[in-house]
Parts: C-alpha cells; sequence; structure tokens
C-alpha cells in the first residue's frame, strides 16, 4: 500500500504550492479555541500536526497569543517535499521541527504528544485503521486528535454551488471532504479500541473575496494544479464567469469587487481513552 495519494504527490509537488499558500484561508479563532479547550491537561503541549501543508495552521497556532504561549514544541509532518520547502521559507520558530512523514507513520516517538492535529488534510489518509493506530502510539494517555477542514459552504448561494460542481468534474477519483469517507474512521478497530466516541462541530463564516480569488482558490485544488496551463487557465476563466453572474452574492464593497465569500470550519475532536 502507499502511504501518499497519487494525485496529492503529484498535485502538491515541487512548484504548485506557493499559489496553495497565497489563496487558501486561515483558520477561525472559534476553532482554534474549541480545539484548545478539548485539551485534557494544562501546557505547555507538544503537538504532532500531520500534513502540515506549507504551514497555514501552523503560522495561525503560533500566531495566536493563547496557543503560543502553550506550545511546548510542535513537530509539523508533511510527504510532500514541495509543501516542506515553503514551510520551510515561511515559518522560523525553535519550537516547531518539520519532518518527512505520513498519517501512518510519522517517526515521533512513542507517547509524545499531548495533541495531534490535521488542518485540511485527513481526507488525503489512505488508511483509517493504520493512521489512528499510528496515532494512539504517539498520544499520551491523555491525548486529543483534532480533524479540521475549512470548505465553502455550497448550501448559502447557488452561485457557490455551481463553483465546486465545476471543478469537481476534475476531481473524481480524488479524496475530497464533502465525500465525508473520513467518517469511516470512526468505525474501525483502532479506533473503537483506542478512542472515545468523536465530538464534530460546524461553524458557518465567511471571508472576504474577488472574483480572482475565488477563482486561484479553486485552481489550487490539487486535482487542479496537475493539468497543463492552457486547460487551467481555461477552467480559471470558467470559475470567474460563474462568481461574476451570481446574483447573490452578499457585497461588502460592489466598487472595489468584494463580496462574502461563504464558508464553514469543521472540528471532529477525538480523545483517547
Amino acid at each position: 500500500m502507499t502511504f501518499v495519494h497519487a494525485t496529492a504527490q503529484k498535485g502538491y509537488g515541487s512548484g504548485t504550492n506557493e499559489l496553495y499558500d497565497r489563496v487558501r484561508p486561515s483558520y477561525q479563532p472559534a476553532a482554534l479555541e474549541h480545539v484548545r479547550r478539548a485539551l485534557r491537561t494544562p501546557g505547555p503541549y507538544n503537538i504532532v500536526e500531520i500534513g502540515s501543508g506549507t504551514g497555514i495552521f501552523t503560522r495561525t497556532l503560533l500566531a495566536d497569543p493563547e496557543w503560543s504561549k502553550t506550545i511546548k514544541e510542535l513537530v509539523a509532518v508533511e510527504p510532500s517535499q514541495g509543501m516542506r520547502d515553503v514551510f520551510a521559507k515561511s515559518i522560523s520558530d525553535d519550537r516547531v521541527h518539520l519532518r518527512e512523514g505520513t498519517f501512518q507513520a510519522t517517526g515521533v516517538e512513542d507517547g509524545w504528544a499531548d495533541l495531534v492535529v490535521m488542518a485540511q488534510a485527513y481526507h488525503w489518509c489512505p488508511d483509517y485503521d493504520l493512521a489512528s493506530a499510528e496515532f494512539a502510539r504517539i498520544l499520551k494517555p491523555s491525548g486529543t486528535v483534532a480533524y479540521v477542514w475549512n470548505a465553502e459552504d455550497r448550501k448559502v448561494a447557488r452561485w457557490v454551488t455551481q463553483l465546486r460542481e465545476t471543478v469537481e468534474r476534475f476531481g473524481s477519483g480524488a479524496p475530497q471532504f464533502r465525500l465525508l469517507l473520513w467518517r469511516q474512521t470512526f468505525d474501525t478497530p483502532s479506533y473503537k479500541r483506542f478512542f472515545e466516541s468523536p465530538q464534530e462541530h460546524l461553524w458557518a463564516y465567511s471571508l472576504t473575496a474577488t472574483e480572482d480569488a475565488v477563482a486561484d482558490r479553486a485552481i489550487s485544488k490539487s486535482y487542479i494544479a496537475v493539468l497543463p496551463p492552457d486547460q487551467k487557465e481555461e477552467i480559471r476563466q470558467e470559475l470567474v464567469g460563474i462568481v461574476k453572474k451570481g446574483e447573490e452574492k452578499e457585497w461588502i464593497d460592489e466598487a472595489s469587487g468584494t463580496f462574502r465569500y461563504p464558508y464553514q470550519c469543521c472540528v471532529v475532536i477525538a480523545q483517547k481513552k
């Protein structure tokens, strides 16, 4: 079995991640606070972030006053060299250690972590049972797992639905959060053996966006990133057209072209037994 999905290997390889890092959204304070309050012991904390990507979530933690003062060490585990390259350029903190690894093989010592967190990553996991066993191995007895995602809220506006449907034509076979396959984790033998029932929470929010920003965010998807430049540009123009025609847009400043982009944040908390 491969430990990294082929689409992720290619789509997040070298030279594809600067756009990803620039256009992907950060994480909401309410979600960060929710994860922090789920921890069962006082800090400082040892954290393992798996699928750390270009460092968007890591930077968010470091910039948050409450989180920053309670981080003892953070091990960022990322299989993609391209993403690790961007991460290394954007984060310089003696508490943060970047390494190659996967959900099933982190290289972290037994019982080291207070928290295992995955932001915008876990839907890429190829084996939920092996991953749960690995999380249990590296966590302390009182440890916590947090699965975190940002996703467009397609229920709010028709143009968001049309946008997502257009992009998803190219994502057949690629793991996606919206498919909810990741919920199979909680029925695996290792999860049931080592963890309590998961607690899922959802927050609605909106981003300030422009037509170009929305299109760029869609183009940063792994299965779009692997396409030839001319095809990507065609898709981009199609997406801009969808957003432009979206009559339900909630304008912030129509003169400058800024509007509210409906989003939601999902956080699932799993406590070690």
